[in-house]
């Protein structure tokens, strides 16, 4: 068992559900709640927190566990923290909000779903806020050649890897069907697969094209087009994009340069950024000390994926519509401070 799932089933052993405080030898998440007071970015006892990342051959598993190492070694150590694998963005949400984990990686545009009670939040707006803006997830619609498939609407009828339930990735590719005139439910068949399962079945024949939302380059997409480069093809979706921007317009166009999977050229696509969420009430303090950590321990964060390169002071605040949580507020206002 890796890492985070030796975690993720050591939580759950321990009992560790929705209040995310029940104890287990002596540890537990036990971040406090904002109660209004100044924030000084000091923890006066030692403090765990879980890390809610997405599925093991991605890039949020591979930066939020170098993260969480990161945290427990800087900020006097008072605030150790480890990281789970999860099924990405909604998941990662629902169990913030329910108490599971206090740091959550997500999509921006799930976010806002979340934070305006949209979509998979329907009519219920959830508690949580940013603590930065960080690297931006590439939009990477891949086809077996040999599946007839060049554009999405080609997608009918096939047998197509939508992501993890309740994933960011399973969010967008449900929206680029719909752009494209298809309904997920019924006009392809749906395969909700997490990426490691999914890149087997791209490999074996069983599903004929994947969607992955993901930072570049990410882990179980190489390993895709090292072993099978010959039978493989990224699609284009940038027709679709006006669609896109019409429901949230953090989508971008982007570009995966050839040399990130060694393709022929580099590769047209949609892109969206992702954020760094906590609960609207977690102490500011652990926020900003955790947030003073992404930015002062980068390189070795940048070490574990490349990705991490694009975490940026200048962009951080860049997080609308979901608001800056207080601690991440005051954590950036001093790493921006001019020095004496």
């Amino acid at each position: 068992m890796n890492r985070a799932g030796r975690v993720a089933a050591a939580l759950t052993a321990c009992g560790l559900g929705l209040t995310g405080l029940v104890g287990c030898g002596g540890r537990q998440d036990n971040a406090g709640v904002d109660t209004g007071g100044e924030v000084t970015c000091e923890v006066a006892n030692e403090t765990r927190i879980s890390i809610a990342t997405g599925n093991n051959t991605g890039v949020y598993f591979a930066i939020g566990n170098a993260y969480a190492d990161q945290i427990s070694t800087s900020g006097g150590g008072r605030v150790k923290a480890t990281a789970a694998e999860t099924g990405a963005s909604v998941q990662n949400i629902q169990q913030l909000v329910a108490g599971t984990y206090q740091v959550a990686f997500s999509l921006a545009d799930t976010a806002a779903d979340a934070v305006q009670g949209k979509d998979s939040f329907e009519g219920k707006p959830q508690p949580v806020q940013a603590i930065s803006r960080i690297h931006t997830n590439y939009t990477q619609v891949i086809a077996r050649k040999g599946a007839g498939i060049t554009t999405v609407a080609d997608m009918r009828g096939k047998r197509i890897s939508t992501g993890s339930p309740r994933s960011g990735t399973e969010v967008i590719a449900h929206r680029l069907l719909q752009a494209a005139g298809l309904d997920p439910a019924t006009d392809v068949q749906a395969q909700r697969l997490d990426l490691t399962r999914t890149v087997d079945g791209m490999k074996d024949g069983s599903i004929d094209a994947l969607v992955w939302s993901g930072g570049l380059p990410t882990p179980g997409i190489t390993d895709l087009f090292t072993t099978a480069r010959d039978q493989v093809a990224f699609v284009d979706i940038t027709p679709l994009l006006p669609a896109l921007q019409k429901i949230n317009p953090v989508y971008e166009a982007g570009k995966i340069p050839a040399a990130t999977y060694g393709t022929p050229a580099d590769v047209t696509t949609i892109v969206v950024p992702n954020v760094l969420l906590v609960k609207s009430d977690l102490d500011p303090n652990v926020v900003c000390v955790i947030t003073k950590a992404l930015f002062e321990r980068k390189p070795q964060l940048e070490q574990a994926n490349r990705a991490a390169k694009e975490i940026s002071l200048e962009t951080a605040r860049r997080t609308e519509p979901v608001p800056l949580h207080r601690g991440a507020t005051a954590a950036l206002d001093a790493l921006n401070a001019p020095t004496r």
